[in-house]
């Protein structure tokens, strides 16, 4: 497996876990999330946030990998998120992200989603 493919492995296993430090250990420092329904680059800071508090609103967190590839600078995923709402209702949520990859680092993440089904999270 190659280096990009364990980051890859590493980064989704780690939010899974709701392991926030892990999942920050993946980014560069510098790095940029953006996401398509905002068109915002967002910060680690930022996105780390994010990631804490989904882990408060989601538990039994698992990903359904539907295709992960390399591609040059980095990699492609195409995934579900699963996992059980606070009212102990089931939730998915598909997307796909584009993340470069940078000196074993994710400097650019890519999240392609829909938010009708990120409104769940919320309600």
């Amino acid at each position: 497996m190659s280096d990009v493919m364990k980051l890859a492995e590493k980064f989704v296993s780690a939010i899974e876990a709701g392991d926030i430090e892990a999942v920050k250990d993946c980014y560069a420092p510098d790095a940029q999330i953006w996401h398509n329904f905002d068109d915002v680059n967002q910060s680690v800071t930022d996105n780390l946030k994010v990631l804490k508090w989904m882990s408060g609103v989601l538990s039994d967190r698992h990903y359904a990998i539907l295709r992960r590839v390399e591609i040059p600078g980095g990699y492609m995923q195409q995934h579900v998120l699963h996992g059980k709402l606070k009212n102990g209702a089931p939730f998915s949520m598909s997307a796909c992200l584009v993340i470069q990859v940078e000196d074993g680092r994710i400097k650019r993440l890519e999240e392609y989603l829909d938010v009708a089904q990120a409104a769940a999270l919320r309600a």
